[in-house]
């Protein structure tokens, strides 16, 4: 093709992508930009009752070949079938029973634990659910040992029936009847579930349903409205939005960067959380909506799984929300640093030097090591703003930490041994578990040996350790401090009692935790 021809059809195409006509059509239902108007299949409402609904499946968890509490109650011939089953309850297993007509389905589930470790009730919750998925009826489980294990047992089947298929067309709709956990304890069960557990349940699914939209639909400016209609009528919250104008003026050159080559600008969004007095934990999330890797571009193979870059800012987002709606007794701030990271003839390039909001400079090496750049000017702000006594960062940063650690651990890296030990016992507790990694001098110097700016942000080796010592360079040395890096936590390839297949949450339950249970001394 001659030159002219090709230059001449290069801009009449750029014309008419930029013309007003194909600027508006992106903005109309149906292009793609705004969410479906049909929610995600319903699921089923979590009760907790001393007696067994009418005409209820009923999942009966085991721990021996024991009949276990609370079958008094159950239709007269259901005790005798169940013990006549001499099923032994151990873990994973399942015995459904043959019903004769007019009988409730009676289901068996083993939940002994022969290793003698706790036997997690949110994972019998979840297999429960998952297990009985098509049944018609209500379901009602009993034979949970009191009312905290029969609201975990909630909070892990409102985990495990998670879906997202509000795009699918065909979808068939499944049972959405009750699901009662029955026993003595009830009313201990729902003040434990209204106390906390299902608060942090929505927080996970808010997480979820953000990091699973497309990037069409969820970009900075959206994920901000999606966190404030959530926030509505939540007490005790402030939420602060700085556009692009704002970082602009307060010098946050980081941030405002790499937001540079797209058309839906940055944001950095601050959520404050009063449940206590005294100065606060931070938690700062990395906040990507869609990264293309900027000029420094990444393979098109899998880049479609880089709408899920904002998993850290939905983790912060979901875990101060639990708190807040649990009326945790805490003061917690988070903060989400939001960016769309494209191409553009305005985009960011290598080479590059910027200034944070402190006035230290990067050497921009990787344009696609942008998610230490924007945490770095969220770091500092939230920092000045709130003086927190401890701060958590959390970001799907490298993929250096999965090919580390896999699928199981985040790693975590700190220079404060008992916070990390904290944050490591925390995600135990709630199991998203944690790994730590070594913080190194070697490393530290590396990342501070550009020629003409403070720092680098690439191309240092390892590649996780590298990525904390940036982010440890914004951070004031006097101050508790950990950093997250969850890239190989943030999907599940295949479903668990807890996680269905895709985004998994990861984080707002450990962040929940560890704000409630950690104070330096």
């Amino acid at each position: 093709m001659r030159r002219e021809t090709f230059t001449a059809l290069a801009l009449a195409l750029a014309a008419a992508v930029s013309s007003p006509a194909m600027l508006a059509a992106q903005d109309v239902p149906g292009s793609g930009v705004v969410p479906s108007a049909i929610g995600n299949s319903a699921e089923r409402p979590i009760a907790f009752a001393r007696t067994v609904p009418a005409d209820a499946a009923l999942a009966v968890v085991m721990t021996d070949t024991g009949l276990p509490d609370g079958l008094e109650r159950l239709p007269a011939d259901a005790a005798a079938r169940i013990a006549a089953s001499e099923f032994e309850g151990k873990a994973g297993e399942l015995l459904d029973l043959p019903s004769a007509a007019g009988s409730p389905r009676i289901v068996l589930f083993g939940a002994a634990d022969e290793d003698g470790e706790p036997i997690d009730w949110r994972v019998v919750g979840g297999r429960i659910v998952q297990e009985l998925a098509e049944e018609d009826a209500p379901i009602a489980v009993v034979g949970l040992p009191g009312g905290e294990a029969m609201a975990m047992a909630g909070l892990g089947a409102t985990l495990g029936q998670y879906r997202f298929d509000r795009y699918k067309s065909d979808r068939t709709a499944r049972p959405s009847q009750a699901i009662t956990f029955v026993g003595p304890q009830a009313p201990e069960a729902d003040a434990s579930w209204t106390g906390r557990q299902s608060a942090l349940a929505e927080g996970v699914r808010f997480a979820r349903d953000v990091i699973n939209e497309p990037a069409s639909v969820i970009y900075p400016e959206s994920f901000v409205a999606r966190a404030q209609a959530l926030f509505d009528g939540v007490p005790n919250v402030s939420i602060r939005v700085l556009d692009q104008a704002d970082m602009r003026r307060m010098n946050m050159g980081a941030i405002a960067g790499v937001g540079q080559g797209s058309r839906r600008p940055p944001r950095l969004m601050m959520i404050t959380y009063r449940g206590a007095s005294g100065a606060p934990i931070a938690l700062a999330g990395k906040g990507i909506t869609f990264d293309t890797g900027g000029i420094s571009i990444k393979p098109s193979s899998g880049m479609g799984a880089m709408k899920r870059d904002m998993s850290g800012a939905a983790a912060v987002t979901g875990a101060i929300y639990s708190l807040a709606k649990s009326r945790a007794p805490v003061h917690a701030v988070a903060v989400a640093a939001l960016a769309e990271n494209m191409p553009s003839d305005n985009a960011q390039r290598p080479g590059d030097v910027v200034r944070t909001m402190s006035g230290k400079t990067i050497e921009i090496v990787s344009t696609d090591a942008e998610g230490r750049l924007v945490l770095s000017d969220a770091i500092e702000y939230v920092v000045s703003e709130a003086d927190p006594y401890a701060l958590v960062n959390i970001a799907t940063l490298t993929g250096s930490v999965g090919r580390a650690l896999g699928p199981e651990y985040a790693g975590v890296f700190a220079r404060d041994k008992a916070f990390a030990e904290a944050a490591i016992a925390a995600g135990e507790r709630v199991d998203e578990p944690l790994w730590q990694l070594p913080l190194h001098e070697s490393y530290r110097k590396a990342v501070r040996g550009s020629d003409i700016a403070d720092v680098v942000n690439g191309g240092v080796t390892p590649g996780a350790s590298s990525g904390a010592h940036f982010i440890e360079y914004f951070v004031p040395e006097d101050l508790p401090w950990i950093h997250i890096d969850m890239a190989s936590v943030d999907e599940a390839s295949t479903s668990s009692p807890l996680v269905p297949a895709g985004s998994s949450g990861y984080g707002v339950m450990l962040l929940d935790e560890l704000a409630r249970s950690w104070r330096p001394l």
